[in-house]
């Protein structure tokens, strides 16, 4: 028998062209988008692109096909190539059809997108349920398509694979598949406008779902990696909050000589008077510059240590306070004030402000209670501190 491995030595030795996969359902690599700020629309022409939901999910890819034997094989992978089939095995089943589909995996209960919190209770089980599957259904939202039967799409321009991917999903018929909708605008005053309410503009009661708007060349093929220009992912703005810098660590790789990774806190009221309590951790956001000086500020004003950890200075005048940024709140019993953030950042150092001035954890309650009656769709407008 001929060893399988020679055609792969010959093409990595340069003597012939890559080898065709004898995987039935390949990953194949993702198109990522770069981040769009209201600036860049300037030199952009709306007529150009074409603008979809970016939902608050994992990207995923899902592909099913037939085998040599005519059976069916499907998967469900990662953005990065890793197979998470055994974790969604009822979407797994819903992949009747012979296609690679690129979207965002989501819980889906009673018809709404629920929470990334909620889809948590789904990601990394290493047991999966009935219960688990009924209490948390997986749903795909699907963005784009990148083959169907034995057909390549990739090099067809993106408004071509649209229409492909339309009929598919309606040929598919599977309550837990639906296609992401695109958003219709003229301008990009119109598109901010859909940006600041999506539930103006067509999400209705997903709209606490909607992370912001992907912008897609309408001509473009699907390229691996992240080709400039060609899509664009264009957030919603985050929250803000000023907290204090409470604990520091020094960081991993090329930031094992600083202290770069961060606990900070807000006020709230006890018995002792007012006491900073933690509410998230960052290790991004700043520029190398900022992080030499949170590193010389964290050596020259550290007041304890715990292993690794040291105790920066915080109180009501000497401390460093840290605007921060993050993407969502969620209630947690994991942390002391009961809260969590989402994806929190430093975006700015507050030298100007004193740390008496910082936040306090009723100014995160009242954003929950906000966020949580948008969820309960109450109507109320995402709150932006």
């Amino acid at each position: 028998m001929r060893p399988p491995y020679l055609d792969l030595f010959t093409w990595l030795e340069g003597r012939a062209t890559k080898p065709a996969s004898n995987d039935p359902a390949p990953y194949r690599p993702a198109m990522l988008a770069h981040a769009l700020e209201a600036a860049d629309l300037r030199a952009l022409d709306p007529a150009d692109f074409v603008a979809e939901w970016k939902w608050d999910g994992i990207r995923v890819q899902a592909v099913a096909s037939f085998d040599a034997h005519g059976r069916r094989v499907a998967r469900l992978y990662s953005r990065t190539g890793e197979d998470i089939s055994k974790a969604f095995p009822d979407l797994v089943d819903a992949l009747r059809l012979p296609a690679a589909i690129d979207g965002e995996l989501l819980v889906v209960r009673d018809g709404r997108v629920q929470s990334f919190n909620v889809l948590q209770q789904r990601l990394n089980r290493k047991t999966v349920t009935p219960e688990l599957i009924r209490d948390f259904p997986a749903h795909l939202r699907a963005y784009d398509l990148l083959a169907e039967g034995n057909e390549d799409l990739r090099q067809l321009p993106f408004s071509a694979r649209r229409q492909r991917l339309e009929a598919l999903v309606a040929q598919l018929n599977e309550p837990r598949v639906d296609i992401s909708p695109v958003v219709v605008f003229a301008n990009w005053d119109e598109l901010a406008a859909a940006r600041a309410d999506p539930a103006a503009a067509g999400a209705h009661g997903d709209a606490d779902a909607v992370e912001g708007i992907m912008l897609k060349r309408r001509d473009t093929p699907y390229l691996p990696g992240r080709p400039k220009g060609e899509w664009w992912k264009w957030k919603r703005d985050p929250f803000l909050i000023d907290a204090v810098l409470m604990y520091a660590q020094r960081g991993h790789g090329k930031r094992s000589s600083y202290y770069s990774d961060y606990t900070f806190g807000v006020w709230t009221q006890t018995e002792e008077g007012d006491v900073l309590v933690p509410v998230g951790k960052a290790y991004f956001g700043f520029t190398d510059e900022e992080l030499l000086q949170i590193d010389r500020f964290v050596r020259r004003n550290t007041v304890e240590r715990f292993g690794p950890v040291r105790v920066v200075v915080h109180e009501a005048e000497p401390g460093l306070v840290l605007e921060v940024a993050f993407e969502g709140l969620q209630r947690s019993t994991r942390h002391k004030s009961g809260l969590a953030m989402r994806f929190p950042r430093i975006n700015r150092l507050r030298w100007d402000k004193p740390p008496r001035e910082a936040d306090r954890l009723e100014t995160l309650e009242r954003m929950l209670e906000r966020i949580e009656a948008t969820r309960a769709g109450t109507g109320a407008a995402r709150l932006v501190s």
